[in-house]
């Protein structure tokens, strides 16, 4: 078969949102099922876009771990490198929904991810080679067997093709900032394209200022960085060459999987060879999509959407 065009790497799990907006999950009745995950929201949000993609995570052995297969194929996304690990449940993620900017992440992962025992020796390196898009996420350096695969992954691939690192902090995921900033260090010569928010790029290379946070990606070895500024926009910064795009208004229903979106546009907008800055805005646009709807994964837009909102949010159109 072809390569993929976007394969990812991480972490896969059951979003339970809550159906009641603006309470807490004290006072929440019922919720909606939907993939997460943001590895795997990052493939979905590829194939929407018409990309091939697939994604490296595993499941536990039990009925949620069907269900991500179920979702993932039902997105188009290949499920062929999600495998079950025996004695440990498929992670569920709890999230509170206070519009427009807080959303509470409460995560289940115990007593051990299953997306984190991705193992060196599992790894199909001839299709991570050949994919013309490799997506990697801070996360799956936090722990064990994960940490060396992902490295493994990056080294054998040795920046051939586009090859991003989502920079993606978490900190409830780690023992400190410190210690993300050292494995952030040894996979970064291996990224061609960094994407993160302030404090992401802070914790990578102890710079929060964007154009700082870029210049030290940059020396880092990464050609492309990507800063997410929240209100204030995107900057990207490649070669000499430096936009900064401000945020597509929409009303925000929910925040989480925005990045997400993000994330799978950019992919989409890298393998169509777009300007920078039409690229940016495209991505940007496709945040704000997801960020004015209630699920992650079940929320990518379509190119044409994109585009829909390009054309009436700001008058601004991409190279398509």
């Amino acid at each position: 078969m072809p390569a993929f065009e976007v394969l990812t790497m991480g972490r896969i799990g059951v979003d339970l949102y809550p159906e009641q907006v603006g309470v807490s999950l004290r006072e929440v009745k019922t919720f909606a099922k939907f993939l997460g995950g943001s590895a795997s929201n990052v493939a979905v949000a590829a194939a929407r876009h018409g990309r091939r993609s697939a994604v490296i995570t595993r499941t536990g052995d039990d009925p949620f771990g069907a269900f991500l297969h179920d979702a993932l194929r039902g997105f188009g996304v290949d499920d062929r490198f999600v495998t079950p690990v025996q004695g440990l449940p498929t992670p569920v993620t709890f999230c509170e929904i206070f519009p427009p900017d807080d959303f509470p992440l409460y995560f289940y992962r115990y007593p051990k991810a299953p997306d984190l025992e991705i193992k060196p020796d599992e790894l199909d390196l001839a299709a991570i080679r050949d994919a013309d898009i490799f997506w990697i996420t801070g996360t799956g350096l936090s722990q064990e067997p994960s940490r060396e695969a992902t490295l493994n992954a990056l080294k054998f691939r040795n920046k051939s093709g586009i090859t991003v690192f989502d920079l993606d902090y978490r900190p409830m995921f780690w023992e400190s900032r410190e210690e993300a900033r050292r494995w952030y260090a040894e996979a970064l010569p291996y990224a061609t394209v960094a994407v993160g928010n302030l404090d992401e790029a802070e914790t990578a290379v102890g710079r929060r200022k964007p154009a700082d946070a870029a210049q030290a990606l940059h020396d880092a070895g990464v050609d492309l960085a990507v800063i997410k500024q929240g209100p204030a926009g995107v900057l990207a910064s490649q070669q000499k060459q430096q936009v900064e795009v401000p945020p597509v208004p929409v009303q925000v229903v929910n925040g989480l999987g925005a990045g997400d979106a993000f994330g799978g546009a950019l992919c989409h907008a890298l393998l169509s060879g777009w300007e920078l800055e039409a690229a940016m805005r495209f991505a940007n646009a496709a945040g704000a999509i997801v960020a004015s709807r209630l699920s992650c994964a079940d929320a990518m837009p379509t190119e044409s959407e994109v585009h829909a909102l390009l054309k009436t949010g700001n008058g601004e159109t991409t190279d398509a």
